[in-house]
């Protein structure tokens, strides 16, 4: 009995196990339709390797803990911003900005003034140096940056020397000083 058992449920496997397979070859063929609808992979744009340098414009020294601020630009909209801060080399290396793109490049430091300025991505690999200034005089809009110029050139400071052409003013001790 157990033989004739066995001879009965053989073929009914091997019928079983076959559907089975023929069965999972048509749902995979179902997976690679090409007119199913969906939410497709889009694979992120190539993005540039962006090497920034800090250095003093008196003497080119680097400058340490810098903020490099990139502010990805849409138009004349600011899509935000991403902050990195330079080593001890004055160096800060950023790897996310799409080519293609513009950015808006923010430099802050200490004791510098503020460096600003818009670049086109359009490589690779870029390097970016940037020279900062010490900070200079205010302007102001109350009075024109000549008439600046001119009266600082024309008003001696307070503590300066007297011009030599200037009529010398005797003290000897045999003139008196005169009272009224």
């Amino acid at each position: 009995m157990e033989g004739m058992l066995r001879r009965s449920l053989f073929p009914l496997i091997v019928f079983v196990a076959g559907l089975g397979l023929v069965a999972s070859s048509l749902a995979a063929h179902g997976q690679d339709d090409s007119t199913k609808r969906g939410r497709k992979y889009k694979s992120p744009p190539p993005t540039a390797r962006i090497e920034v340098t800090i250095l003093k414009d008196v003497n080119g020294k680097p400058i340490e803990n810098a903020a490099v601020v990139f502010h990805p630009m849409e138009g004349e909209k600011d899509k935000g911003n991403m902050e990195l801060k330079t080593n001890e080399d004055g160096k800060t290396i950023i790897d996310v900005l799409p080519i293609g793109d513009v950015v808006r490049l923010q430099v802050i430091a200490r004791g510098f003034q503020t460096y600003g300025e818009d670049y086109k991505i359009d490589k690779a690999d870029m390097g970016i140096e940037i020279r900062m200034k010490r900070p200079g005089e205010q302007y102001s809009i109350y009075k024109s940056a000549d008439a600046t110029a001119k009266s600082t050139d024309a008003a001696p400071a307070k503590d300066a020397v007297p011009a030599a052409n200037a009529a010398p003013q005797s003290t000897s001790p045999d003139t008196k000083p005169q009272t009224n």
